[in-house]
């Protein structure tokens, strides 16, 4: 199969990034150290960094800026994809790192990184562009955009350069959290200069979704509720919670997952076509899907919805504890760690065609696929050898193994009988070097590139959808959630979900895919 070099979404083709300090709040963290500092080592590697550039991290630890740099050199070692480390990328990106001792919650130390920023020796290049990434708890994200703004580091009138800001998930725990935050950040930064990242939207097959349905004239026709039965959306995980128990028994799959990674998917697979590739006109039409979704009332949920925990059981060899004996999780818990919710969208082109939205934790399977699942043709020519014919399905695999699979009916050769066969197209067979999702949102940060940001509008409205579901699910009298054994692939009662329509869920990628690849 011959395949074309692919356009990325957005603008970044061609356009240089300017010299940019970027400052990072809670910079001895593990997200840090396992996504920012290797993404920007290979954006280094890979010519993307202008000469001018400072990184600096902010955080209270103690150490020299000699500790943070060797420190930093050793997460590249244990989380960087490409290995091993090229020694002179890491020698010209190194020398731009410098470290900041500061309290995130003392407006002081903000003054002094001012003043820091106007004596580092590439300020003379960056000036004015700052580039503010909070990879802090969600409790500090307030606070420091008040401190920066206190410190005259916000983005004004009479600032030569761009002032942006990065905002990590969770952003907010409800509609009312994530308002109060937008009109926060909004006394500091407009909503323009507002970076709301989702490291989902920076995956290549994510980016590929709106050249696949709006490049492709034999997908877009039946892309409605005419030939489309349904869509499922899949976000399957194998860890359990591990050491995040205090964080996830007060957020639950539905704030962890739900609001943002499935419904970014649900979005993209749903939206109608933009009218540019610009960031506004695409997320526009995002936003466009999620108002044309009903807040469903509570009866709705509790029949579109299920929810459950993991029990005890073994996963890939070891004993798993289920959930409620999980470390810093209450025994009485009712957070769920599986979620699967049927949506319909009131719109001229879905109508009528259910999305089905599912993720856990401890599932037999990792992977991230869209399946969207045709009509069922009718069986009058084939009613003498069989009573069904399969319904055709494509799916878009997300991860691991990024692809574009396709199912149809054919022709049993010397018998009258039909059977399922399979056209499948994998990214990773291309000779194209594939980036890190955090590698690109930051090449897109740098340059105000907003397309693969969230907007302010798009979280409220997913958050609407979600308390909806929240408040449904605190009005059922329960004293236990219903419980899938790890290494399955969710409750029965999801799979009930689906088959009281005559519907089932799709099968999970199957080993030999590996296999292929070799």
């Amino acid at each position: 199969m011959t395949v074309r070099q692919p356009t990325p979404v957005g603008q970044t083709v061609g356009i240089k990034v300017p010299p940019t300090a970027v400052v990072i709040f809670g910079a001895s963290g593990d997200l840090t150290h396992r996504k920012i500092i290797p993404a920007f080592y290979h954006l280094q590697k890979n010519g993307h960094l202008p000469d001018g550039m400072a990184i600096i991290g902010f955080a209270r630890r103690e150490q020299s800026e000699q500790q943070f740099r060797e420190g930093l050199r050793q997460s590249l070692e244990d989380f960087s994809h490409t290995q091993p480390i090229d020694q002179s990328v890491w020698t010209a990106l190194e020398s731009h790192l410098y470290y900041h001792k500061g309290d995130l919650s003392n407006p002081e130390d903000y003054v002094a990184l001012a003043e820091r920023l106007r004596t580092l020796p590439e300020a003379s290049a960056f000036r004015e562009n700052h580039l503010f990434y909070l990879a802090t708890a969600p409790n500090f994200f307030p606070v420091v955009a008040e401190n920066l703004g206190k410190a005259g580091l916000h983005a004004r009138e009479g600032v030569t350069g761009c002032r942006r800001l990065i905002v990590e998930k969770p952003f907010g725990t409800d509609l009312p959290s994530a308002r109060s935050l937008n009109e926060t950040l909004h006394k500091v930064f407009p909503e323009r200069c507002i970076f709301r990242i989702d490291h989902y939207l920076g995956k290549e097959n994510v980016q590929n979704l709106l050249y696949f349905r709006f490049g492709n004239s034999i997908f877009e026709p039946l892309w409605d509720r005419r030939y489309i039965d349904h869509v499922q959306i899949t976000v399957a995980e194998t860890q359990t919670i591990g050491s995040r128990g205090g964080y996830y028994d007060m957020a639950g799959a539905s704030r962890d997952m739900l609001q943002n990674h499935l419904m970014q998917l649900f979005t993209l697979i749903a939206m109608e076509p933009p009218a540019s590739l610009e960031a506004e006109s695409i997320r526009d039409e995002k936003v466009k899907v999620l108002r044309s979704v009903p807040t469903p009332t509570s009866e709705e949920v509790l029949r579109n919805s299920v929810r459950a925990q993991y029990g005890p059981g073994i996963l890939g060899g070891r004993t798993v504890r289920p959930y409620r004996e999980e470390d810093r999780v209450s025994r009485r818990s009712l957070t769920e760690t599986y979620v699967c919710l049927r949506l319909e969208i009131d719109n001229w082109r879905w109508s009528g065609v259910p999305f089905y939205l599912r993720t856990g934790k401890a599932l037999s399977q990792q992977y991230t696929e869209i399946c969207i699942v045709f009509h069922r043709p009718p069986c009058v020519l084939f009613a003498h050898s069989l009573k069904h014919i399969a319904r055709n399905w494509l799916k878009i695999r997300i991860q691991p193994i990024e692809g574009i699979h396709l199912l149809f009916n054919t022709k049993v050769p010397a018998q009258p009988l039909i059977q399922e066969a399979r056209m499948n197209f994998y990214y990773r067979r291309q000779d194209h070097y594939f980036p890190e999702a955090y590698e690109r949102l930051l090449l897109d940060a740098l340059i105000g590139e907003s397309t693969l940001f969230t907007r302010s509008d798009e979280v409220e409205q997913a958050w609407r959808i979600v308390d909806a579901v929240q408040e449904a699910w605190k009005e059922e009298e329960l004293d236990r959630l219903p419980l899938y054994a790890p290494g399955s692939m969710g409750p029965v009662e999801a799979e009930e979900l689906l088959r009281r329509e005559g519907r089932r869920w799709g099968d999970p990628p199957c080993e030999e895919e590996e296999q292929l690849l070799e």
